[in-house]
Order: C-alpha cells, then structure tokens, then sequence
C-alpha cells in the first residue's frame, strides 16, 4: 500500500462513527454518531492556547515590570466604564462586570478577546455589495396599501424592513407543514424539479435518510449542470458530519463549506453560528422553519420522544429574500465573492394569495445593529389585543422580553407559552422552568408538550400578525447566533398555523403552581446559571 493510500485510510479510520445509547420513555435507544474531528479538537486547544498566553504574559508583565499594574489596573476601570456606557442590555452587561470585576486581569482580556464579532473590512464591502446588488424592491406602494388595511401592521412592517434591511411582499403563496415529515416529502419533489439552482442553509446536516435522500437529488442535479451550494454550520455539524465534508460535496460538483470554519481564533467564532435553516429553488420556491436536516425532525428515529416541528414553503417574489440572505451567508464563507446575478431573482409567474409577507434575517453586531427577532416579538405583544401563542424549545429570556410578556398578560391578553416537556438538555429545562414562576404569576399560562420535544419557533397573534423561523426564546437565538424568519400579516398559512397551535396545546399539560416545587441545591444552580445565560 502506498503512503498516500495508508494516510487516507488512517484518516477515514479517524472518522468512523461510534454508537451511543441512551433512555427515551423508558426505551433504550442506539444511535450512531461521528468521533469529535481532529480539526475541532485542534481548534479548541489553540484557543485556550491562545487565551493563556495572553493573559499569562499580562500576568508576567504586571509580576516583572516595574508599575505596570497601574496600567493593568486602569485598563480594568476602562473596560468597567465601558460596559456600563454601553447600549447593551443589562442582562448582558451583569455577567461580564463580574467577570472583569471578580477575576484580576483575566477578566479584562477574556473581554477584549470575546467580547463582539470582528469583521474583516473585505467581508464588510462583500456584505454591502451582496445587499445592493440583489434585487430590485417596491417597499413604498405596497407599505401604503397596508397601512391603509391596518396602520398596527404596516408599523410593524415598517420597522422590520428598516432594522432587518428586508423588504414587504404580497401575492406569495404560503403552506405550512405543522411536522417535519410533511415538510420533507414536499421538499424532495421541489428538489427532484429544480432546473437552474439549488441553495442550502442548515445548522445541522446530519447522514441518514432524511440528508441521504436529498442527497442523492443533489448528485444528480450538481451532475445535469444545476447550481448547487450547501452551506452547514461548523460546530453545529461537528457530531453530525466528518470534518472534511465539505470536500466530499465538493467531488460530487457541489459548492460546499461550513460557516464560520472553526480556526482556533480566540474571538467571538465560537459564539456566532448560523442557525439558519433557508431552502432556495431556482429562486421561486423557499423553505424555512425550526426544521434542521436530521432524521428526529422527521421522526424517522425516536430521540427525546415525537419531534414536534413547524415549516413554511414560499412561493413568489417573497423568495429573492431568502436567495439574498443564503448569498451574504455564503459569500462571507468563502474565498471568491458569490456572482450576484440577475437570473438568480427571477421574474415570479402572476400568484394570487392573500396577505402580506416579509423574510428577514437576524444576527449579532455589527452585521445588524438592532435585535431583529426579539423587535418582532415584542412589537407583536405589544400591539395583541386578544391572544398571543408561542411556541419554543427554550424560554431563557432578559428582563426586557420578560416584562413584554408580562404586560401583554397583565392587559388582559390572552398569552400562551409552549415548550418541551421532554427535554434535550437537562440544565437549559431547568433554567426555562425558572421562568415558569415570574410568568405565571402574571396570568401567562405555560404549558409542556408532553408527547415529547417541540422545536417549533412559532408566534401568533391575533389571528392577524405570525412569525415563523428559526428564532428561540433564548440568548443564543435572540443575542449571539445568525436567524432567519418570514413576518405574515393575514396570510392563508395563519389559520393552519392557528388550528395546530390549538390542537398542540390540546395535547400538552398546562403547569400550575404545585408543580414547580425545588430543592435548595436546584435552586442556587439555577440561579448561578443565569447569572451568565446571556454569555452561554
């Protein structure tokens, strides 16, 4: 055998999967997953790396150097004055002064290091350039027409146009698939139809029958001269795919790579995923929703119980959104820009549908300067009149958002929260249970999906205003990772999205308070926890 044939089967033994078990229901079940990539590993030990040794030699420098701790000691005021003169949410200031003020000298450089994104200046024009040459919007007629139905809407509609630097669109067809299952067979017929391009954006892309499937349609496609680009998350795939498989689609002729590729940079790529989920056709036909490229998203296997999911097709001009969203996630990933062509928001055959509907994406600084999916959420239980129903698989929210609800409720509002009965991860269910108490208190009723663990990102008010995305009721959806969602206002889709809401609930225990009794020991872990949720 020769050399490069010893290190190729070296590093596919490198990659081999290993099967994990665990209880679901009283059931044990197998599952297979890939070993940790070298490359992560290797990642992770260059940053600690990294963040030692910077803070080892300021260390050293204020042990060695004559007054160099006066310094050191007015950098720590700095960053103290800083934080506080910032226009950060409070809750995300706390956990960071007591990290600067708590820990001599490593508090201030882990704020130096992690504290926001950095941008290089080319990804910057790229990011602009992306943005301008997309499509050509007709905001203004269309913001007129709405605010003559519903000035409560087009305000709404208004805002997110300008913070999200989206535009408003009608005649776009919508369905919604109340389950990942429905989702999936409608998905694999657009794929099989697709003639110019195919675009994927997924936080999780995991090998089975649900990504198989698609695959073999992308093969096939990639090889008939079809666009295909796929675009996955890093660490998001980094149990679930090899960490080379960008280049295995690569030798399929498709345009792969993973966002924010893991370097062993001590700054913020740990922090600032993609969990996008975007789906473009030959830019007429879009995907969205909680629904990641899984097989427990379609409950092809059983994980933490039935999977509850939610999706929305689009179809019409609504979908140039999307195509533009998956081009700046793309083009910012890779070494040579994206073409921004003109046949990729192509002209949309005459749809008739109703309502009014806006795409847009969300994400940390300073890509976006505002809270884009909280914005939308609150504007929603600002405005609601009668109902507001949410569904979520966490609730760890700021005092902010929090207050939001509770004064929808305390108006008299009829608010509704849906979260897991089942949880993924144990200490995360015990820190949305925190909530429980302060919520409830205020009229919120709160319910637990009980056949098992709901991922849904859904919201509705009203029967009038929806959002449906990939946006979580926690810090890492609403501060730190890149979302999507598409705002509805009196679309076809509301109505189904209101009758499985209903019927969801239905099937769901509705907590009170004698179930919400803890011990002494939960307690503080709790409340240490959510000290430093808004930095997990």
């Amino acid at each position: 055998m020769s050399n490069s044939a010893s290190r190729r089967s070296l590093f596919t033994k490198i990659k081999m999967k290993k099967t994990i078990r665990y209880a679901v229901n009283k059931k044990t079940v197998e599952r297979e997953v890939n070993y940790i990539p070298v490359r992560y590993i290797l990642a992770v030990l260059i940053t600690l790396f990294e963040v030692l040794a910077v803070i080892g030699i300021v260390i050293a420098l204020c042990y060695y150097v004559p007054y160099f701790y006066i310094a050191a000691y007015a950098t720590e005021i700095f960053c103290i004055i800083r934080i506080i003169a910032s226009d950060d949410n409070p809750d995300y200031k706390v956990p960071w002064l007591l990290f600067v003020l708590i820990i001599p000298v490593a508090g201030f450089m882990l704020y130096f290091l992690f504290y926001s994104r950095k941008l290089q200046r080319k990804f910057i024009k790229r990011l602009n350039d992306l943005k301008t040459l997309a499509y050509t919007p007709h905001d203004e007629n269309l913001l007129c027409k709405l605010q003559a139905e519903s000035p409560v809407a087009a305000a709404q509609a208004k805002m997110l146009c300008d913070i999200a630097e989206t535009h408003l669109f009608t005649d776009t067809k919508q369905t919604y698939f109340p389950l990942g299952e429905d989702m999936y067979a409608a998905m694999l017929t657009d794929l099989a139809n697709a003639e110019k391009f195919i675009y994927m954006e997924y936080f999780i892309i995991e090998e089975g029958k649900f990504w198989n499937s698609i695959l073999d349609i992308l093969k096939k496609k990639a090889a008939c001269g079809v666009e295909v680009k796929v675009l996955y998350d890093d660490i998001g795939c980094m149990m679930t795919l090899p960490g080379d498989y960008h280049k295995t689609l690569r030798a399929y002729g498709i345009e792969a790579t993973p966002f924010s590729r893991l370097r062993g940079n001590a700054d913020s790529e740990f922090n600032n995923r993609s969990h996008r989920k975007i789906l473009v056709i030959d830019g007429k036909i879009g995907y969205t929703g909680g629904v990641n490229i899984a097989d427990e998203y379609i409950n092809a296997i059983e994980k933490y119980g039935h999977w509850k999911d939610t999706a929305l097709r689009l179809e019409g001009e609504a979908v140039w959104e999307l195509t533009k969203l998956f081009l700046v996630d793309f083009g910012i990933n890779v070494r040579k820009m994206p073409d921004a062509r003109k046949d990729l928001y192509p002209p949309q055959p005459e749809i008739s549908a109703a309502g009014y509907v806006i795409p847009f994406g969300d994400g940390p600084h300073p890509i976006y300067t505002r809270r884009v999916g909280k914005s939308v959420i609150q504007n929603m239980l600002h405005t609601a009149t009668r109902y507001v129903y949410m569904t979520s698989p966490y609730l760890i929210i700021d005092n902010d958002l929090c207050q939001s609800i509770e004064n929808a409720a305390l108006r008299g509002v009829d608010v509704r929260i849906l979260v897991p009965h089942i949880p993924d991860k144990k200490i995360v269910f015990g820190m949305t249970r925190s909530f429980y108490p302060r919520l409830m208190a205020a009229g919120v009723q709160i319910y637990e999906y009980e056949p098992g663990f709901i991922h849904a990102k859904s919201y509705l008010a009203d029967d009038a205003i929806a959002m449906i995305g990939t946006i979580n009721l926690d810090y890492r959806s609403l501060v730190h990772h890149f979302e999507n969602g598409v705002w509805m206002y009196k679309c076809d889709s509301i109505h189904a999205l209101k009758a499985d809401m209903e019927d969801t609930l239905e099937k769901s225990i509705r907590i009170t308070s004698d179930m919400l009794k803890t011990n002494l020991l939960q307690r503080v872990i709790r409340s240490v926890v959510r000290i430093f949720a808004p930095l997990l």
